[in-house]
């Protein structure tokens, strides 16, 4: 069996913390955003954290690993 590539978007946008948490940035903040209330659009720049549920696929797509 050949080596799992990386895929390479999953790279770009999402990190690994130091107690193993995978770190994403927040949807929504892209474009019309004059409908978008200030409260809403500054709790879009916080980042958020991959659910449990899909941490092992993110996982995957960022190292390569089975």
């Amino acid at each position: 069996m050949p080596k799992m590539k990386t895929h390479s978007a999953s790279k770009k946008r999402f990190r690994l913390t130091a107690n193993g948490l995978i770190k994403r940035a927040k949807c929504n903040k892209n474009h019309i955003l004059n409908k978008k209330d200030r409260k809403r659009k500054r709790n879009l720049r916080h980042g958020g954290y991959v659910n449990v549920t899909q941490e092992k696929t993110v996982a995957n797509m960022i190292y390569g690993q089975k």
